[in-house]
């Protein structure tokens, strides 16, 4: 019987740890913190041993394989324990791969992935297919395939999730870009980042696809050094002599096997360039999935935008409050001011991952009339944007930056939060973050 160990209790632990339980193998769940009671009553309805609050080793290291959470890094001493033995370690994905024949709809990249994650399966589920939702969103995929199976999964996976994925096949492989991000995970060089997200290409053969967008420039020179067997779906603003989504007299314009589909950019239900991109990197997995054209038309048009990505919370005083939290790096934040109209007050800070804001200098110059900055510590960001923009703020919580943020705006101001940073200095996530954010603009008297 295989002896396999799972490393942390969350959503894609708990996941593999059931599906390995039910493919017969001797499973064993540790985490180093505490385990959520709903996965704890989840293992034990599927008897799966577990541990919290700490890892026994001698347990942990007679594994014949160790399916690790993607949150636990390379560099956690009984990680490098594991490999020290030659013990085999994957990913939860790579776990589940091995026991589906589901068409596999991958979708990676630095910014947009979950809102193409999302209206992709939006689009599928529309169609009437038998679709689930996994990865970085939705259910674990193991979980799916062990008590829920579908014909198609549409999967956001982060470089963290392509680090340990080996056998893994993506049908259709999606990366909608490439900006610096997580370099704290990657020993601060570019190109380990880069061939990371470039996993999701694994095993792909002449059958597969590969969508991504034209005019990235680390895609691009990434292009230029490896051997790409699948077919290519590039898409960009304008048409390029290989694009097969673009903008053409105002309408999008999706080619596939010869045939054409088209609607009118401003019918897209998701505003913004980078939203124009998201909805062609969906339309085109739709198209290469054969889904009729009235239903990708459709979707495009009545699709709900993501919770925490340019979500207008309230007016207040004439002031529009957007919650951008998930905006967690500064190519993120870019995109979010690129689709600002109005003179902006821009809440930035948390966690530094980093990040170099010479990114945004020339749109916070153009667009920002403040910088509000929340985090523990916010020396590198006063330090960079200080004499950049008429007033700067430091701020150590999201009520006090609100407050700040209030006082400076005026009628026909937008209140921005985009940190480009993680969330970890002060709160839990990002969708915490995003949560205290509405909570008190929703509460604004």
């Amino acid at each position: 019987m295989k002896r396999i160990v799972v490393l942390g209790g969350g959503e894609s632990g708990v996941g593999a740890a059931i599906l390995a339980k039910l493919k017969g193998c001797d499973v064993w769940l540790s985490d180093m913190g505490t385990i959520a009671p709903h996965y704890i009553e989840m293992l034990d309805k599927y008897d799966v041993p577990w541990e919290q609050g700490g890892h026994t080793e001698s347990r942990i290291l007679m594994a014949d394989e160790v399916v690790k959470s993607p949150g636990i890094p390379e560099k956690a001493p009984i990680v490098q324990k594991i490999i020290s033995k030659n013990i085999p370690v994957i990913s939860e994905i790579e776990f589940a791969g091995r026991y589906t024949t589901s068409k596999m709809v991958c979708i990676t990249g630095s910014n947009g992935k979950t809102t193409t994650t999302m209206l992709t399966y939006h689009i599928l589920k529309s169609a009437g297919l038998n679709v689930g939702l996994a990865g970085n969103v939705g259910k674990s995929l193991a979980l799916q395939v062990a008590i829920d199976p579908h014909d198609v999964y549409v999967i956001e996976l982060s470089s963290f999730q392509l680090d340990n994925m080996y056998q893994f096949k993506a049908n259709i492989a999606v990366i909608m870009n490439i900006t610096p991000d997580h370099l704290d995970r990657y020993d601060y060089k570019m190109e380990n980042y880069v061939n990371a997200k470039f996993r999701i290409l694994r095993n792909q053969s002449s059958e597969d696809a590969f969508i991504y967008w034209e005019d990235d420039p680390i895609i691009e020179q990434q292009l230029q050094h490896i051997k790409i067997e699948s077919r290519v779906f590039p898409f960009s603003e304008n048409k390029e002599a290989d694009s097969k989504a673009y903008v053409k007299d105002g309408n999008i314009v999706i080619e596939h096997n010869g045939d054409t589909f088209e609607m009118p950019r401003e019918e897209l239900a998701l505003k913004g360039l980078h939203n124009l991109y998201n909805s062609m990197a969906a339309g085109l997995s739709a198209s290469l999935l054969d889904i009729k054209k009235d239903v990708i038309r459709r979707s495009l048009q009545d699709f709900e935008a993501v919770e925490h990505r340019l979500e207008y919370v309230r007016t207040v005083d004439g002031v529009r409050y957007i919650n951008d939290s998930k905006a967690t790096n500064v190519n993120s934040c870019w995109y979010a001011l690129e689709s600002m109209t109005a003179p902006t007050v821009l809440i930035l800070g948390g966690k530094d991952k980093g990040n170099d804001y010479t990114e945004i200098e020339a749109l916070v110059k153009q667009k920002v009339k403040a910088i509000i900055c929340m985090g523990k510590d916010n020396a590198k960001l006063l330090d960079f944007f200080t004499g950049k923009v008429p007033v700067i703020k430091d701020t150590h919580s999201i009520a006090d930056a609100l407050s700040e943020a209030r006082a400076v705006a005026s009628q026909g101001d937008t209140v921005l939060l985009s940190p480009c940073c993680a969330s970890f200095d002060l709160f839990k996530s990002y969708e915490d973050r995003g949560e205290q954010f509405k909570d008190i603009v929703n509460n604004f008297k």
